[in-house]
């Protein structure tokens, strides 16, 4: 399969709507309790992307696997008119509200230099999923951005995201757990570090 690897701001086609499908399918456990209609959520992120962070595999323009790599800058931000406009008033208001706080200010636990690049978002396509999309991904984010240490956050019982990553080289360096009253949809999340 010929892959593309590329910046989402250097395609010649807005990768907008497919990253929203994407991004719905993979995270929907954090927003199901809003919405369980996967076409409202991709229609609703389709802006929330800042595409000179995202990096895509493309094949024959279609979009295999997305994650985005920053200095510790949160790539996403989310519109409190098109929360509102796609999920009507007060659940795109609480939704805005929500997201913003665990997806956009969620913060690690450890500083970021100016020699560390932050991995997040990381989504493979379900038509693609099991097929190295994300691995071969990955590989090119850290062959092609200028960093030296690379670090990222994963959900405990993601077990594949984890396999996946230590596969790639990256290792445990710290595990918050939640607080019991926010443990029912995640126990704790793992941190974990690669040196080039």
């Amino acid at each position: 399969m010929d892959i593309k690897y590329i910046q989402a701001d250097k395609l010649d086609f807005d990768p907008r709507p497919q990253m929203g499908m994407i991004f719905a399918e993979s995270f929907a456990h954090l927003f199901n309790a809003f919405s369980k209609d996967t076409k409202l959520w991709a229609k609703t992120f389709c802006h929330i992307f800042d595409l000179q962070y995202f990096h895509l595999a493309v094949h024959c323009n279609e979009i295999t696997a997305m994650a985005a790599c920053t200095d510790g800058t949160s790539p996403i931000r989310f519109d409190r008119g098109i929360c509102r406009k796609e999920l009507g008033f007060l659940r795109g208001w609480i939704a805005y509200i929500s997201l913003t706080k665990h997806l956009v200010n969620h913060k690690f636990p450890f500083e970021f230099n100016s020699t560390m690049g932050r991995i997040e978002d990381v989504a493979t396509a379900s038509a693609f999923r099991g097929k190295g999309m994300a691995y071969g991904l990955l590989n090119h984010i850290m062959e092609s951005t200028p960093y030296k240490e690379y670090a990222l956050e994963v959900i405990d019982d993601n077990i594949g995201a984890i396999k996946l990553y230590e596969k790639l080289g990256f290792k445990v360096i710290k595990k918050v757990q939640m607080p019991i009253a926010a443990r029912s949809k995640i126990n704790a999340f793992l941190y974990m570090k690669r040196t080039k």
